[in-house]
């Protein structure tokens, strides 16, 4: 690979790309593959599909790169395609989608928290509360998980996420404070602890 594209912006790959030097594609997807591929992993809940999406939006995004005005940001742009995939994905397979589904760790996405050589009551409690985290986003509408993502983990601003989701930026601030308002009642329910009273 040409070690200087490494030192190019998205702009300029852009316009190489369109040169004919797909390598300078080649570097936006090793820019950007990982990120997405996160995002998407948690928003579907599954790491081959989110494999599959985050190949098809390279694809996709290669084959309509004339029709990036440059408006927003590269990764905001690709993140769109993704989504749009990611949504349809969903919807075909919702009749056989449970929210019980197993918990095999190949198959179920963490959130990673940082830990500093941590005791083990620490660890378990960290554990604990990323679990928790995790059960209440798979219990969120895709509505309510996808703004979450792109806020917390992506740490988009509410002009780039009503980029990706197509909504005005008022409607951003309101689906984004009932998202985590769901989120919160949803960690609270599971924590609660069960009153055996007879």
């Amino acid at each position: 690979m040409d070690r200087s594209l490494e030192n190019q912006g998205d702009s300029e790959l852009i316009g190489l790309t369109r040169s004919g030097r797909q390598e300078a594609f080649g570097e936006l997807i090793r820019r950007y593959h990982d990120r997405l591929y996160n995002s998407m992993t948690h928003f579907l809940r599954n790491e081959t599909e989110a494999e599959d999406v985050v190949q098809d939006a390279f694809v996709l995004a290669l084959t309509k790169l004339d029709s990036f005005k440059g408006n927003s940001q590269f990764y905001t742009w690709l993140y769109r395609i993704a989504h749009n995939a990611a949504i349809s994905k969903l919807r075909k397979k919702r009749p056989s989608v449970s929210l019980d589904q197993s918990n095999d760790d190949d198959q179920s996405p963490r959130f990673n928290l940082p830990t500093n050589e941590e005791q083990p009551h620490e660890r378990l409690q960290r554990l604990e509360r990323a679990e928790s985290l995790h059960r209440a986003m798979e219990k969120l509408s895709d509505e309510h998980r996808s703004i979450l993502i792109l806020r917390e983990m992506e740490e988009m601003d509410y002009e780039s996420i009503a980029a990706v989701l197509q909504l005005a930026v008022g409607t951003v601030r309101s689906r984004l404070h009932r998202a985590r308002s769901c989120l919160r009642e949803l960690i609270e329910a599971m924590e609660k602890p069960e009153t055996g009273v007879s």
